[in-house]
């Protein structure tokens, strides 16, 4: 029985249980991820054990396209690793030679992942690679010369709530989309269990000029992580 095609917006579908985007450079796998053509296109699926975003897409109780950026978008990732899930990101933002006109600026900390960076971002233009401390906005600010359309903070760090709020309060547009993936096990030991280290992380976000749109449950996917799906007031 032939799977039913859910569009998630442009270069992104959900096919069953799984997330593909459409591949910006046909015949190249980023993550050894499986590839298929239909037609004249070539997609990757987007593996959910991998990607907190992907994860998000299939346990979200809200509309899934209004958390994915738009074509053309200007992006700020934050610890954005070997940009595994960076790539997808860019398939559906610029696409095949950027023909979108979208950027995709990814930070990270580790010299050695923006090794794999660079490479990523020499096939793939409109990826703007950044080696630098992103809880440090003077780090990071001389890359970044408009505010955003959509951010996402993937940071193994204490505190990642607090991080979040001021990276979102200075450089997301007004309406402009913040995802927060949430790793209970990098918060302090000290702040409590599990649950109530995410409690604590929603009410940093509510008391900030973020409206909370939905606590995604990543359960199952991503272990001990909770994606809130936020929006600048």
């Amino acid at each position: 029985m032939k799977r039913k095609i859910i569009s998630l917006g442009w270069g992104v579908r959900k096919e069953g249980r799984n997330i593909w985007t459409r591949n910006a450079v046909k015949g190249i796998s980023v993550r050894k991820e499986r590839r298929k053509r239909d037609g004249k296109n070539e997609w990757r699926i987007w593996d959910p054990t991998k990607s907190k975003i992907a994860a998000s897409l299939l346990r979200t109780k809200s509309d899934p396209t209004k958390i994915l950026p738009q074509p053309g978008n200007d992006c700020l990732y934050l610890g954005s690793s070997t940009g595994g899930t960076v790539s997808h990101i860019h398939d559906c933002v610029c696409g095949s030679g950027n023909h979108h006109k979208g950027q995709i600026i990814a930070i990270d900390i580790s010299s050695r992942m923006m090794r794999e960076l660079v490479k990523l971002s020499e096939t793939r233009p409109g990826i703007v690679p950044v080696l630098a401390d992103a809880r440090d906005i003077t780090q990071i600010s001389p890359f970044i010369n408009k505010k955003v359309d959509w951010i996402h903070q993937d940071l193994s760090i204490s505190d990642q709530a607090k991080t979040f709020v001021k990276i979102a309060e200075i450089f997301l547009k007004n309406n402009g989309i913040g995802l927060l993936s949430l790793k209970g096990a990098s918060e302090r030991a000290a702040d409590g269990s599990l649950e109530i280290k995410f409690e604590k992380a929603e009410e940093i976000l509510m008391k900030s000029n973020l409206d909370v749109i939905e606590k995604i449950d990543l359960k199952g996917l991503e272990e001990q992580h909770v994606l809130f799906y936020c929006k600048m007031k």
